[in-house]
């Protein structure tokens, strides 16, 4: 009789007693990148940072590094020398975009004697599950957009958890974590737009207490930038100028086609003048919990629907109130940055331009 068992590592922690993992066999050496997605919206040079981890006594390896076309390297290889099993060297080199740099990844690929490894590693460790280890590719995005941008200094309003402001800054904003007691008017005064984190509306507990102070930046001049909120549990109903309604509306066919509904509207056109083209190359859906009643201050930008199903037409609306103008959007900004979609960022900075002539 054949019974099999996965074969575990045990050890006692002095807290929670005896503990057990699945055994992983791993390279010799890992290299993980700091940030996996790099865009650039200028050719100018940026420090690159790469991890690399031996998972073994004694190593010697040289990092090689290899970057798509158009794209130029301060140094493509670096030898490395490790004495001890977990020690890590952080390797750093600068990384520069050319005018026809092409969209790929920076790979890299680490030799020890005649073998080749180009693996990063990755750990999912949470108290309720099993502790599970895995190695994909080492390798980071590398995005070049040509992006134009009319105003630097963003206030950001966190709300169920994004990398929005991360993304922001890679290309050249200036961005705050607002916390409440930043959110008065002098305050605001300085931002040139103040964008708030997806279902902030659904999350913050102090949110109906925040709106009206927010909304009186937007009417005194400022951009107020609302990203998508579900209409359950919704903390606050004035959260915005004019009335709407949220809905279960979405697109979930990333390549869903779009309609410009206003094609001389400012968000289409300044300072990035947008094509179809921006809208290729989305992932996993075109955006979420759509507006799907609106009061007429309002415009409805784009207009895109899954196959089989009526026309959306509240993914971004648009409003000027007071001197200042208001968006509602439930375009998945928050999945297209991070995966560095053009088309996405050049959208999004037109929306943070408004008004910033």
């Amino acid at each position: 009789l054949n019974y099999a068992v996965p074969l575990v590592y045990k050890w006692k922690d002095p807290v929670k007693g005896e503990l057990y993992r699945p055994f992983a066999i791993l390279p010799p050496v890992v290299a993980n990148f700091d940030e996996e997605t790099q865009l650039f919206s200028e050719q100018k040079e940026r420090t690159i940072s790469i991890t690399v981890k031996a998972m073994t006594e004694g190593v010697q390896t040289q990092l090689n590094l290899k970057s798509p076309a158009g794209w130029v390297l301060s140094k493509p290889s670096f030898e490395l020398i490790f004495t001890k099993k977990g020690e890590e060297q952080k390797v750093k080199f600068t990384l520069k975009p050319t005018a026809n740099a092409e969209l790929g990844d920076l790979t890299a690929t680490l030799s020890v004697l005649d073998n080749h490894y180009n693996q990063a590693l990755k750990t999912i460790e949470y108290d309720h599950i099993p502790t599970q280890v895995y190695l994909p590719e080492a390798k980071a995005q590398l995005v070049y957009v040509s992006l134009k941008k009319k105003g630097t200094r963003i206030g950001y309003l966190a709300g169920a958890g994004d990398v929005i402001p991360e993304a922001l800054t890679g290309v050249g904003y200036s961005v705050d974590q607002l916390a409440e007691t930043d959110i008065t008017p002098e305050n605001l005064k300085q931002y040139d737009a103040v964008i708030l984190g997806i279902r902030a509306v659904n999350v913050n507990d102090r949110i109906d207490f925040l709106m009206p102070k927010l909304l009186k930046y937007c009417e005194n001049g400022g951009n107020l930038l609302l990203q998508y909120n579900t209409a359950h549990r919704l903390k606050t109903e004035n959260f915005a100028p004019y009335p709407l309604k949220l809905s279960r509306d979405r697109v979930t066919e990333e390549d869903a086609v779009v309609t410009f509904l206003k094609p001389d509207h400012p968000v289409l056109n300044i300072p990035n003048k947008l094509t179809m083209n921006d809208f290729d190359g989305w992932v996993q859906e075109r955006g979420l919990y759509f507006p799907n009643e609106w009061d007429s201050n309002y415009e409805a930008i784009l207009s895109w629907h899954d196959q089989g199903e009526d026309a959306k037409e509240g993914s971004l609306l648009v409003a000027k109130y007071g001197k200042g103008y208001y968006v509602y959007t439930g375009i998945s900004f928050f999945r297209e940055l991070p995966a560095g979609v053009p088309g996405a960022y050049r959208l999004l900075v037109n929306i943070i331009s408004l008004g910033n002539e």
